[in-house]
């Protein structure tokens, strides 16, 4: 058994409009962009990983110069700022391509407790910004040794250990 439905043109140029707007608003950020150079934000990704010793992050920068980079702590609070500028390119087709992304960017992370926020490095290299932030002495694991039939805690010896002598017709 088939189903019939009414035809709407109106429903159907509003669908059609609004895939339209999707499909503009995902490509060039619903023109909140100040140019289609740099539409959509530049967000350079991170990974943030952990070992006993410190928390590091790695972010993808390439063609950032170093000057244009900037990363301090404040409040808690770990910011890496930069600026991507558009390179003019002239050429002699008359259509340009522009996919990479431009412009500044801001990432922001909270610290945990654990980090020592006087002792962070970082280095640029190859494109890839790498932040070391060290963890407190307090903060990193510490190896516990259990001591197993030796004196206890009071530096005697547990009782069940002591000897007792017994006489003549006692029983130990």
């Amino acid at each position: 058994m088939a189903i019939l439905t009414r035809w709407d043109p109106i429903r159907e140029l509003y669908s059609l409009q609004n895939r339209m707007n999707r499909l503009f608003e995902e490509q060039y950020g619903g023109g909140k962009e100040d140019s289609l150079t740099t539409a959509g934000a530049f967000v350079p990704p991170v990974d943030i990983y952990e070992d006993e010793h410190s928390i590091q992050l790695k972010l993808e920068v390439p063609g950032i110069e170093e000057k244009n980079l900037d990363v301090k702590v404040e409040n808690n609070t770990l910011t890496v700022s930069g600026e991507r500028k558009f390179e003019k390119e002239e050429k002699e087709e008359n259509f340009h391509r522009v996919e990479r992304r431009y412009g500044s960017f801001s990432r922001s992370f909270t610290l945990p407790n654990t980090v020592d926020a006087e002792n962070i490095h970082a280095d640029y290299d190859n494109g890839v910004l790498k932040v070391r932030l060290a963890k407190r002495a307090e903060a990193k694991p510490k190896q516990i040794k259990v001591n197993i039939g030796q004196k206890g805690i009071e530096g005697k010896k547990p009782e069940s250990t002591q000897t007792h002598t017994a006489g003549k017709g006692q029983v130990a």
